[in-house]
């Protein structure tokens, strides 16, 4: 397990390290107006991959219930329907961000290798094959960010880096291809039983319903940033984005947990579930306090010297990544037991929290500051009670199970 848990880690590190490099060059070869675009295909791309990682997760969920079935028809489709909706919107695109066509057309056609890559990713996570997944991961960042790196180092410009980009999106998807080609042989099928409720088809629903959970993680997880831009000073408003990087670090730091219990969660392992739940509550207690006993140093590794003085706030920022990264599993454990609106109280979340920051909250650093947090452990303990709810719907006669690690790994060819 440790081997299989630090390679998808590494996979991951290397796919936002690149993603990191990409605006740090364009700062460095781009005029001021071409930065900016690309820092806005960068996050309609981040925000058209929503359907990619949707689809991951479906299919991830689909073949541990189902080994051996085919996925082919759901990827391709949501790859159809991800390119329609983005090609109906390319002059929306160009005219309310004053974008030119031809970076548009190249944002469409960099998205759409993202998408059918994530139905080969899902392939591998729900078989359970995560060293083959690990490394399907780091060809698929470095196809996504290799060629726009390079044309951005090689000072070929906003459109010819984008082309190269696009180029190497489409090389990596072949070997991608082969990395998930290995035979399946010997994944074992749910035990007698266990088996999760549904048909062996996977269609667009699963994947629309797996989709928003997503996209309800980075609006709920992002709101408070944009409304400090919105509500505080742009001083103040610089101090906040820094103390939001301690909450992307415990957001995100202990998700390869859920990557690896994912597939044993769709078949309804409770274990499981409850070991995942219990390791990343550890990981976000264990940043927690590393965040309170050295708040100071946290912000100046964040954003300079000039910010160590905020340090008294650290443990509140990696308090809410914290809460949502317990947000996150659950919300993986509801999509792989087949609830249809798994994602609800994190939307109702993130409506509260905008609610409460422009109405009833004070407009300052502080203020909008506990109302994230607050927000992000009222979703984490709603989701808390409808997935051991849940649970005992599924389950009425099953008596307490003690909380011991299971091997998350699986096969690891």
């Amino acid at each position: 397990m440790a081997a299989t848990g630090s390679a998808v880690m590494a996979a991951a590190t290397l796919t936002n390290g690149l993603a990191y490099l990409v605006p740090m060059l364009g700062a460095r070869h781009l005029t001021a107006a071409d930065l900016g675009a690309l820092a806005t295909v960068q996050a309609l791309v981040a925000i058209a991959g929503v359907a990619g990682a949707g689809l991951q997760t479906a299919v991830a969920v689909h073949r541990a219930r189902h080994p051996h079935t085919s996925t082919a028809r759901v990827t391709l489709g949501t790859a159809a329907v991800t390119a329609g909706i983005l090609v109906a919107a390319i002059p929306l695109i160009v005219t309310s961000l004053h974008l030119p066509v031809e970076v548009v057309t190249l944002l469409v056609g960099m998205t759409l290798p993202v998408v059918l890559a994530a139905g080969w990713l899902g392939e591998l996570q729900g078989d359970q094959r995560f060293l083959r997944l690990a490394v399907g991961m780091g060809v698929l960042a470095i196809g996504r960010y290799a060629g726009v790196i390079g044309g951005l180092a090689l000072g070929a410009g906003l459109v010819g880096s984008l082309l190269a980009g696009l180029v190497c999106s489409y090389v990596a998807l072949p070997i991608l291809r082969l990395v998930a080609g290995a035979g399946a042989a010997g994944i074992e099928a749910p035990p007698a039983g266990r088996r999760a409720a549904g048909g062996s088809t996977l269609g667009l629903r699963q994947v629309s319903t797996a989709s928003s959970a997503t996209l309800a993680m980075l609006v709920a997880s992002y709101a408070d940033l944009i409304l400090a831009r919105q509500l505080l000073t742009p001083a103040e408003s610089g101090a906040y984005s820094v103390g939001t990087v301690l909450t992307k670090g415990a957001l995100w730091a202990p998700q390869v947990v859920t990557v690896l219990a994912l597939p044993r969660m769709a078949r309804l392992d409770g274990r499981t579930r409850r070991a995942a739940w219990a390791v990343v509550s550890a990981c976000g207690g264990a940043l927690v306090l590393g965040a309170a006993l050295a708040g100071g140093l946290a912000f100046r590794l964040a954003g300079g010297q000039d910010y160590a003085a905020l340090g008294g706030y650290a443990p509140f920022f990696a308090a809410t990544g914290a809460f949502y990264a317990l947000a996150f599993v659950l919300i993986n454990a509801q999509i792989a037991s087949g609830a249809r609106w798994p994602s609800v109280p994190l939307w109702v979340a993130a409506g509260g929290l905008v609610f409460v920051a422009v109405f009833v909250a004070p407009h300052t650093f502080a203020g909008i500051m506990w109302t994230a947090t607050t927000a992000a452990a009222a979703a984490a303990l709603a989701l808390a009670v409808i997935v051991r709810a849940s649970a005992r719907r599924r389950n009425p006669t099953a008596g307490p199970q003690p909380v011991a690690p299971p091997d998350l790994a699986g096969r690891i060819s």
